[in-house]
């Protein structure tokens, strides 16, 4: 049986020991903890012991049993007041009330009454600490569930399964913040067939999450949960062009992990959004850009917004899982991959025997995907310059091997398009690049960050392109258009050294004469006098 503790406060002595003495209050369940003969002292008291139950007078000197009661209210809500006095006037007890008092008691105190009257107090506080107790239990278990709680709501947010109006209210009920103002998400993929001695496939993805969290989510704010094997960062961005440096970082992850793991982890990043219910968009383009790594290779970031030549848009097709793969085999496949999918494709849609009517339907459907792709990445599709209508009632009286080498034919035509237009995309950075290089080289702090941010491209990125399509990294590309000028300027003009040092990027003269004599093999004097320059 619960104890609950009492505070006796009252001038007079003889009043207190009567009331100690008349009742069994260790039967009734309280014990009484102290008394004091006056408002102030009791509230001193009060402070210290912090009573279950206080029974007070109401006038009393320095402070009266009212003043007493407000302040306990305010400072101990909890605590249970009853006031006993010799007064028995009505403005006294509307006041009792107004302080939410349990017992209004007249002196003298009646054993019989006062064991009736703390009965009933036993029993209220018996039922506020059950309910107290129910409601921690409820949010001790709350509390336990919410990383659970909170990865499924954003299982169903990235999924596009959640009504705008229900994110905000799910946000709050799951102590969840996402502020943005931009947002990305991020897939983590570990592959499990490159496998660390002593390794399973669980233990090495429960590994890179938690550097994941350590590093990248610490970063940007990123709220981190598991879905379909793969570790999802929903990352916070100040500024959408952030996107760059967040590309960077999660090469740079992926490099870390394998070198301190040999962890094979590609991450792909989505399209940077503004709000929440985008997300479900931001995580279907990190998804195929997570697939890509077959042509872009393993242990590296992904952003396919740097990469394809065009923003890409989703089809809407009666084909749950065949179109689509097509379509992404003719965006991200080999030429040989292209074959089998289209070969797939044909086995599983038209070569099974079927009616006629679903033989028109599938027909339809492969046609509005084809042109849906084929207009959403400006891809000239000579198939679809006629009537689509013609070409359909055409279709559909092929046979199936025909059907299969229109459409293999039509595939590999957006395919190579697609190459090529990647192609025109990485020569155009290295041709903005150099653009860039021809009017800030005489600029010392020129360098590579400078021109990924104003080419809006990550750093990762952009070397493998400019590396790529010249032979050359870009600091040695630099450094080689520098010392190209300073050569011309050594033999075209009677300049000193230092000054033409200082018009290519150096404000060192050792050291440019340092980096002339790497490039040429001679000082920069030599050059001049060899050249016969002026």
């Amino acid at each position: 049986m619960e104890t609950y503790t009492i505070l006796l406060v009252d001038d007079e002595e003889a009043v207190i020991q009567t009331i100690m003495s008349k009742i069994p209050w260790q039967e009734l369940g309280f014990s009484i903890i102290g008394y004091a003969n006056n408002g102030a002292k009791a509230l001193e008291m009060i402070k210290e012991v912090q009573p279950d139950v206080i029974m007070t007078d109401i006038r009393m000197p320095y402070m009266d049993g009212m003043e007493l009661a407000d302040q306990v209210r305010r400072l101990y809500p909890d605590t249970k007041i009853l006031f006993f006095t010799g007064f028995d006037e009505f403005e006294y007890a509307k006041e009792a009330v107004h302080l939410e008092a349990e017992e209004y008691i007249l002196k003298p105190v009646n054993a019989v009454e006062l064991t009736r009257i703390f009965t009933r107090v036993k029993t209220k506080l018996d039922q506020a600490i059950s309910a107290k107790r129910n409601i921690e239990t409820l949010r001790h278990a709350y509390q336990a569930s919410l990383p659970q709680l909170q990865a499924n709501f954003f299982v169903t947010l990235i999924e596009g399964r959640l009504h705008p109006d229900d994110i905000e209210r799910q946000m709050e009920d799951y102590q969840l913040e996402l502020n943005g103002p931009y947002l990305c998400c991020l897939v983590v993929h570990t592959s499990s067939s490159y496998l660390p001695k002593d390794m399973t496939p669980a233990l090495l993805a429960t590994f890179v999450q938690k550097q994941a969290e350590e590093q990248l989510a610490r970063d940007w704010q990123a709220q981190v949960f598991t879905y379909l094997e793969n570790t999802i960062l929903i990352a916070q961005l100040q500024r959408e062009h952030d996107i760059s440096e967040l590309t960077d970082q999660s090469d740079r992850f992926c490099h870390y992990v394998q070198r301190i793991s040999g962890a094979v982890v590609t991450i792909g990043l989505g399209e940077v959004c503004r709000s929440l219910p985008e997300l479900a968009q931001s995580y279907k383009s990190a998804r195929l850009a997570v697939t890509s790594r077959v042509i872009y290779g393993r242990s590296r970031s992904i952003n396919l917004q740097e990469m394809e030549p065009q923003e890409q848009s989703q089809f809407v097709s009666a084909n749950e899982s065949e179109l689509p793969q097509l379509i992404k085999i003719i965006r991200i496949g080999t030429e040989e991959e292209l074959t089998q999918a289209v070969d797939a494709y044909m086995q599983t849609v038209f070569y099974p025997e079927t009616s006629l009517p679903h033989h028109q339907i599938y027909t339809m459907e492969l046609l509005c995907g084809l042109y849906r792709f084929a207009q959403t990445n400006d891809l000239n599709a000579a198939a679809f310059s006629g009537d689509i209508r013609t070409l359909s009632d055409r279709l559909l009286e092929l046979e199936a091997e025909d059907l299969r080498d229109w459409l293999l034919k039509i595939c590999q035509s957006m395919r190579l398009q697609l190459v090529h237009a990647r192609c025109r995309s990485t020569q155009t950075y290295v041709s903005r690049a150099r653009d860039f290089v021809a009017q800030h080289y005489m600029d010392e702090s020129l360098s590579l960050d400078q021109v990924c941010e104003a080419l809006g491209v990550s750093n990762s990125y952009f070397s493998t392109i400019f590396k790529k399509e010249t032979g050359n990294s870009f600091i040695g590309y630099l450094t080689e258009y520098r010392m190209q000028h300073a050569a011309r300027l050594l033999s075209e003009t009677a300049e000193k050294s230092y000054i033409i040092a200082r018009q290519v990027g150096y404000s060192d003269p050792n050291y440019f004469s340092y980096v002339f004599k790497r490039q040429f093999g001679v000082a920069p004097s030599r050059y001049r006098t060899e050249a016969g320059a002026p």
